[in-house]
């Protein structure tokens, strides 16, 4: 057997080197685990890592004791003790890894500690195999306590079989006291460190996780938005304009056919001129939606214009009197921004709608003009009016809340006044590109 002295110190300062070599081994490890994606556990993405570094030692460790002066009897307690702590690994340990098991942790890490001390005490220059036994409770231990409790179950054993193989004599204890000490203290400084490190990977990886599925809700929530907005902005083309003009197909088919009636022929061809008129304006406007929402009346013509002609064909349907007053000259009124247009001849649409179908006007008066706030379109008309407040707060019709989400998308306001026989008026401003900004 060697002596007290000897094994002590070389296998005390072979304990402190492997200990660095731990500290190297769990830095590479930890980085890679920083490095890699957030989609996996924490220590699933260093395993094939672990296990390279467990067998390496493992081989090793046998292979050097062939080559000792070990007898016959301790070579084979040796290479049985690194079978069952393969085995043991294999069988336990492993999957201990992957599915955080704590019994079958707790199974192999004792058995790992019974090993590695019959090797040490045997052969004293096993005690490299703390390289690996070290770092593997911090690994399957899921609480810090019992990391500690089994580093110190794991250096006092180990100790204790250096101090077996060196005889039980004082002077080995005091030799190789200091170097388990050391061990253990840079065992459990190396293992928090690393339990703290391992830790914050893994909230930062939860945090990743949680962050992505934020931003793939708020990626559909906004997605969803921009449906719906789409599918309002679609309601109020297809209200101003294919709607109101089927309603004019409708309200001309039905005066022709009482003309028919009184054998009037001449009037229902005016009639059907009209209704084959608004047919042709709609098959246009529904080309100018599916294009690009630009209302085909604005396309080469001024809004001055395209109002004057609206109201031409609404008194020429109706028999109302409509109005166009300007007051700007024609070329300011060309010079608005064909948004604003846009919105200003949607309003006048649909304000000669609500005429149409419940007003039972005689006069309209459209007027637009240019003020200090912006440019502003009012149609007045002198029919039967109604309560505002009651119309409002009943939440139907689609035409006037239309007209307020189209003005208000473009940063404008709508007023309306009226009461019952005292006809109504609907004004809208928009403000002027400045103001808008």
């Amino acid at each position: 057997m060697a002596s007290a002295a000897s094994p002590a110190g070389p296998t005390g300062r072979s304990v402190v080197g492997v200990m660095v070599e731990a500290w190297r081994l769990w830095r590479k490890m930890v980085g890679m685990e920083l490095t890699s994606g957030a989609g996996q556990p924490v220590w699933t993405r260093t395993l094939i890592a672990w296990h390279i570094v467990f067998w390496a030692l493992l081989g090793v460790t046998a292979l050097v004791s062939l080559i000792g002066d070990l007898s016959g009897r301790h070579h084979l307690v040796v290479l049985g003790a690194l079978a069952v702590l393969g085995l043991a690994y294999h069988f336990v340990g492993r999957p201990a890894m992957v599915s955080r098991n704590a019994v079958a942790a707790r199974i192999y890490l004792v058995l790992q500690i019974a090993c590695v001390a019959v090797v040490v005490a045997l052969y004293p220059p096993g005690v490299f195999l703390m390289f690996i036994a070290s770092p593997q409770i911090w690994l399957l231990s899921d609480k810090a306590r019992d990391s500690v409790v089994l580093s110190v179950l794991l250096v006092f054993t180990v100790g204790a079989a250096q101090l077996w193989s060196a005889g039980w004599t004082i002077n080995a204890f005091w030799d190789i006291l200091p170097w388990m000490l050391i061990s253990l203290v840079v065992s459990m400084m190396l293992g928090i460190w690393i339990d703290k490190v391992i830790a914050q990977s893994q909230q930062r990886a939860n945090l990743i996780e949680e962050l992505e599925s934020a931003r793939d809700e708020l990626a559909e929530a906004h997605h969803t938005a921009g449906v719906m907005a789409e599918r309002e902005r679609m309601a109020r083309e297809i209200h101003d304009t294919l709607a109101q003009g089927m309603t004019s197909v409708v309200m001309l088919a039905q005066t022709a056919a009482v003309e028919l009636q009184r054998g009037s022929l001449e009037p229902v061809a005016g009639r059907l001129a009209a209704i084959e008129d608004t047919a042709r304006e709609n098959l246009a406007e529904a080309r100018a939606l599916v294009a690009a929402f630009t209302p085909v009346a604005l396309t080469g013509a001024t809004l001055a214009e395209v109002l004057r002609r609206q109201a031409e064909r609404f008194a020429a349907e109706t028999g109302v009197d409509v109005q166009v007053s300007l007051d700007m000259p024609d070329d300011e009124v060309a010079a608005l921004p064909q948004a604003q247009q846009v919105v200003l001849l949607r309003a006048a649409q649909e304000s000669l709608a609500n005429v149409r179908k419940h007003a039972g006007a005689t006069s309209v008066v459209i007027s637009l003009g240019m003020s200090a706030a912006g440019v502003r379109i009012e149609i007045h008309d002198d029919g039967s009016g109604f309560a505002v407040d009651a119309a409002e707060g009943s939440g139907t019709g689609f035409g006037l809340a239309a007209m307020r989400g189209r003005v208000e998308e473009s940063g404008g306001t709508v007023s309306v006044e009226s009461a019952p026989g005292r006809g109504t008026r609907v004004a809208v401003l928009i403000p002027s590109a400045g103001e808008n900004a």
